[in-house]
């Protein structure tokens, strides 16, 4: 008994596996609770942690391989979610600003590291040129401030995520060059092979990626392994960037933007991605880019520290310069000049790789025998000290800059606020409950947190038990698979003889605006097989959505909303668009429209106001509705926008849409919306 309860000896560094991973969970808990009282940002809290902890601190913990190995899958995990959580369609529009911002934060800081370290510091031209890329490169370590707040589609972040890419490739590409240079290895098969496996390796992520990832989302519904396979293909992509003889990191932000389109930000698999990266992936990097920190460094020599303190002043300043020439060319705010200078101002991971190749690269010996190297120990030590202040001052700066655009962005929103969402949904099929959820998470505001609502009606004369039970288990399905994207779903279980007058009682209780249901599957080829909703319709005036999905929401590609003629003229017209504006916003999908000429001015109109990634086809007419099947696609989606009776935009032949669907669209998913209708007549008429 006695020897169970003796404790073994404890000793530094901490080598028991429990205890070491005990001390890590307790610094990653308690840190954000101690500064978040002080205005800290936590980052740079769990920096100076891993400082204090490592090896050059108290010597708690040493950077092992198990450190090493979490702190890289961290990093990648950030530059994943960057290129995951990127508004694609922004993206291609800013795709120049990108491109003219990610060349002023390389050419910048290169130019000036390179006159500075070949006139001040006297190094030779190719260390000086090294020295400079130093500088060029930088590390999204705030990219988690930017996200936590809401502001990642800020056109900041978006040209500054797309910028990195540009700096850093660029930077590496220096690296490469000048250690090949060193060597004499620098030929012309030397240019055409680094050249052929950056543009095989972009084609293979950008191309085969999706391919790949749309096929196993239609297959496998298992969220473990959804999760599992997501993180394969990060460090799929991070591999594949090595063999092509390019940093991870490039690898693993491009795997981001290949499955950006796979994955809504509102999905259940976002919410786990980003709760795990958040809460280990990204906070053991985070400890262990301060395990590097070495403060003795700091009183090695004055050497250092004027290497050191001529660092932190180039890289700063030609990072703010970089932040303020973009600025003043895209005509932005200060807020999104100072979340980009803090997004692009921190260096760690690129910056390692090139001081510590360069310092590895040998040149020769001198007269005393000591080795020349491409960088010395100054420059190495002096890195250390620009890594620790560059990475405080862009946690403070992305932060202040961050916080404002989110208080902007909040009381925008606030002031064209227009009532308030209730999303009622009708859950009776088990196989079908997870893609009605997920439509409806993809449909609703950001903001609307709790007021989903998920109905199943039982027969009140009915004394089948099993039923009850049932209709339970589709409820809490229903609730766990909204609580996946943090969103409360209210469970309402109701006894009642007629489900439609159910569910029409709960929309008037409730003060529902938005009713999703499934569409009935009992006889798919009946002449009209919403017989049974259509008392739903006639006595809601709520914007109503019969959904038949036949593949993940996630993995379609297109949607093609069909538009009658007037359509424009009724009061849910607005109302409606501003849900496919969501769903476009969580998706990434393409939208096409198919209505008349007079039609497709309003929603021009419109488009010039919020912008999507959206197309105009002419559409024929309800009579013609089965030419749509020259232009559809496997992974496109329809959307057919019809009326109520005696609406401006309803047309007779409406009436054998959803037979048609059923019958000659079998392997698409499709959506009928029923616009929402006012009380009274003349609203109906003349709204536009």
């Amino acid at each position: 008994m006695s020897t169970l309860l003796t404790m073994p000896p404890i000793t530094l560094p901490i080598a028991d596996p429990v205890l070491k991973f005990l001390i890590i969970l307790i610094i990653i808990l308690l840190t954000p609770l101690l500064l978040n009282k002080l205005k800290i940002p936590q980052l740079l809290g769990l920096i100076i942690a891993g400082a204090v902890i490592g090896p050059h601190g108290f010597n708690l913990i040493l950077r092992d391989s198990s450190i090493i190995l979490s702190g890289t899958a961290g990093l990648l995990y950030i530059m994943f979610l960057a290129g995951l959580e990127i508004d694609l369609n922004d993206f291609k529009k800013n795709s120049n600003k990108s491109l003219v911002f990610g060349l002023f934060t390389f050419c910048v800081p290169l130019t000036l590291g390179f006159l500075i370290s070949h006139y001040l510091l006297h190094f030779s031209l190719l260390s000086s040129i090294l020295f400079g890329s130093i500088f060029s490169s930088h590390t999204l370590i705030t990219y988690p401030i930017v996200s936590r707040l809401g502001v990642s589609k800020d056109i900041s972040v978006n040209l500054t995520v797309g910028g990195t890419v540009i700096t850093d490739t660029l930077a590496l590409l220096v690296l490469t060059i000048i250690v090949g240079m060193a060597g004499g290895e620098v030929t012309e098969m030397f240019w055409i092979r680094l050249g052929a496996s950056v543009v095989i390796f972009g084609l293979l992520v950008m191309l085969v990626f999706p391919i790949i990832g749309r096929w196993f989302f239609k297959r496998c519904k298992d969220n473990i392994s959804q999760f599992v396979f997501v993180l394969a293909m990060v460090f799929l992509g991070a591999f594949l960037a090595q063999v092509a003889g390019i940093e991870a990191i490039i690898g693993a932000f491009l795997a981001g933007m290949a499955m950006n389109r796979l994955i809504p930000s509102t999905s259940p698999l976002m919410n786990r991605i980003e709760f795990v990266g958040n809460a280990i992936f990204i906070p053991f990097f985070l400890l262990g880019v301060g395990m590097l920190i070495d403060y003795r460094a700091f009183f090695s020599g004055w050497e250092t520290l004027e290497v050191g303190a001529i660092m932190i002043a180039t890289a700063t300043g030609a990072k703010f310069t970089a932040a303020w020439l973009t600025q003043k060319t895209f005509r932005l705010s200060a807020d999104q000049r100072r979340v980009i200078f803090g997004m692009s101002n921190a260096h760690v991971a690129a910056t390692l790789a090139i001081v510590t190749v360069g310092y590895n690269v040998v040149l020769g010996t001198g007269d005393d025998g000591e080795p020349i190297r491409l960088l010395n120990d100054s420059v190495l030590n002096g890195t250390i000290l620009m890594i620790l202040v560059s990475c405080i001052i862009s946690s403070f700066a992305t932060q202040k800059g961050a916080q404002n655009l989110a208080l902007t962005d909040v009381s925008r929103h606030d002031s064209g606020k227009e009532g308030h969402e209730r999303i009622l949904i009708s859950v009776s099929n088990e196989n079908t409950v997870g893609e009605l959820i997920n439509l409806s998470t993809a449909l609703k505001a950001k903001s609307n947190t709790s007021d989903l609502y998920a109905i199943n009606v039982v027969d009140n004369q009915s004394t089948d038990e099993n039923a009850v039970k049932k209709a339970g288990k589709i409820l809490s399905e229903a609730a766990k698979t909204a609580a996946a994207t943090d969103t409360y779903l209210h469970e309402l279980l109701r006894y009642d003889l007629s489900s439609t007058n159910a569910i029409v009682s709960v929309a008037k209780e409730h003060r529902i605006t938005d009713l999703i249901m499934g569409m009935p599957t009992d006889n798919p080829e009946q002449p009209n097989p919403l017989r049974h909703i259509e008392w739903i319709i006639s006595q809601s005036n709520v914007t109503t959505f019969v959904y038949r999905p036949v593949q993940p929401l996630s993995t379609v590609k297109r949607h093609l909303i069909v538009v009658p003629e007037r359509a424009e003229k009724e009061i849910g017209f607005t109302l409606w668009l501003r849900k496919l504006w969501q769903l476009a916003s969580s998706t990434g999908a393409k939208i096409v429209f198919y209505a008349d000429s007079a039609t497709q001015n309003s929603l021009k109109e419109i488009c010039e106001r919020h912008p999507i990634d959206a197309e105009m086809e002419d559409f024929p007419g309800w009579e013609d509705f089965l030419i749509l099947s020259r232009d559809i696609r496997t992974d496109d989606m329809i959307w057919t926008i019809l009326s109520r009776r005696d609406k401006p935009s309803f047309h007779p032949a409406m009436n054998r849409i959803p037979a048609y669907l059923n019958r000659y669209f079998a392997d698409n998913s499709f959506i009928l919306l029923f616009p929402a209708q006012g009380d009274k007549p003349e609203e109906n008429r003349y709204y536009v």
